[in-house]
């Protein structure tokens, strides 16, 4: 009897649990282009701006966003103004998406216009001299959209192998740079246009870029941007991030009115999220475009949805059958995510999700979801369809000691 109590104890002890991710997306950014890139110049000196910085870094915070991106140029001469939308970025505990680019490379702001290798060189010393500016878990894009500047978009000028052989060794120098900062920052976010993607992200160049594929993409359905994200994945062999989408785009979708906004992107992400190729999003842009999240401070009725599914509710738990034992590789599903767990799971939930708990040999398990912005615990207890002796055993031994 004492083996049989030993052997119990040393079950429940050392049976190890997998948990699931307490998100929808690794990444959640919402884009800041209007303000803290196109004025840059123009509001450098304001120190009034701040207020601005701060209230668009609120809202943007107040979403669950995981990170704000930031477009302002990397040259000395906007150093001060960065260093303002990031110190408020870590006022209110927000990674930072770095999306900016050297103004010479599209000629920002009457730039002299840089070659590939200036690019390299300066975008090196940008890292190491600033190392203050990052922190881990940040993101860093060297050349967002680089098709629109140096020597040009490779579909026109003939030059996709160049193109593939900037973006590779360019991601070398940028990811060594962070690591001589000793600061744990993603940098292969490379974005481009989905039509440069198809021809510059071969399974090749993919897996030089560490197996991500960044695509800014506006489409007329949400069903065609998930079919797009299929297609970027299967033909590059990597993970998906849109570096940038949204609506309404009016060439694109029209106008649309808020109702129809928030509609377009509620159906976009339940697409989305369970689509095990899309690893991050960052939507464009929270204020001053077409695609705009809020007017002038105010929110638009899709902040509701973006929060929604940024924040969701989290329910979580331990995974264990009648004696107490851990279960391992449930099958854990909600409308929008399928997990394998072992003996705990968490799995984010929007609105009112069914989650199931189903194993082959054991009765399926059902729990409804509690509510918009909650967390909560459910511990599930899975019952065998048919038990032996042993079995039974083990319960009775349970009961006697944990009951």
């Amino acid at each position: 009897m004492r083996y049989i109590f030993t052997f119990i104890i040393i079950t429940l002890i050392f049976a190890k649990p997998i948990v699931a991710s307490d998100r929808f997306f690794e990444v959640q950014s919402i884009d800041t282009m209007k303000y803290s890139r196109d004025v840059a110049r123009e509001k450098m000196n304001d120190v009034s701006f701040d207020r601005e910085i701060e209230a668009q870094i609120k809202n943007i915070s107040e979403t669950g966003a995981t990170h704000v991106a930031i477009s302002t140029p990397y040259d000395e001469e906007f150093l001060p103004f960065m260093k303002r939308w990031v110190t408020m970025a870590r006022k209110y505990e927000i990674k930072v998406w770095f999306r900016g680019n050297l103004a010479g490379w599209e000629r920002w702001f009457d730039y002299e216009s840089i070659d590939r290798q200036t690019h390299i060189v300066n975008i090196k010393e940008f890292i190491l001299n600033n190392p203050y500016l990052f922190e881990d878990g940040d993101i860093f894009t060297s050349c967002p959209e680089c098709e629109n500047g140096g020597p040009g978009d490779p579909r026109k000028n003939g030059d996709a192998v160049g193109h593939r052989e900037f973006l590779i060794n360019e991601y070398k120098v940028v990811k060594q740079a962070f690591n001589d900062i000793n600061k744990k920052v993603t940098a292969n976010y490379y974005s481009m246009n989905g039509d440069v993607a198809k021809l510059i992200m071969d399974r090749e160049t993919t897996q030089k870029l560490d197996g991500v594929i960044t695509v800014d993409h506006y489409v007329a359905t949400p069903e065609q941007l998930a079919q797009d994200i299929d297609m970027y994945a299967s033909s590059s062999g990597g993970k998906v991030v849109l570096g940038e989408w949204g609506a309404p785009i009016p060439d694109i979708h029209g106008n649309m009115s808020e109702d129809e906004q928030l509609a377009w992107i509620e159906e976009a992400l339940r697409l989305l999220i369970p689509n095990p190729n899309v690893i991050g999003l960052n939507y464009w842009v929270n204020e001053g475009g077409s695609t705009a999240l809020w007017r002038e401070g105010e929110a638009q009725k899709a902040v509701s949805t973006i929060t929604k599914f940024m924040r969701p509710n989290i329910v979580r738990g331990t995974i264990k059958d009648e004696p107490g034992r851990n279960i391992n590789d449930v099958s854990v599903t909600s409308n929008l995510r399928s997990i394998t767990a072992s003996g705990s799971y968490v799995l984010p939930l929007v609105g009112n999700d069914i989650v199931t708990f189903e194993k082959k040999g054991y009765k399926k398990v059902v729990l409804a979801s509690t509510g918009d912005g909650e967390e909560t615990t459910r511990n599930i207890v899975m019952v065998k369809n048919s038990k032996n002796t042993w079995d039974r055993i083990l319960e009775y031994f349970h009961k006697l000691f944990f009951a």
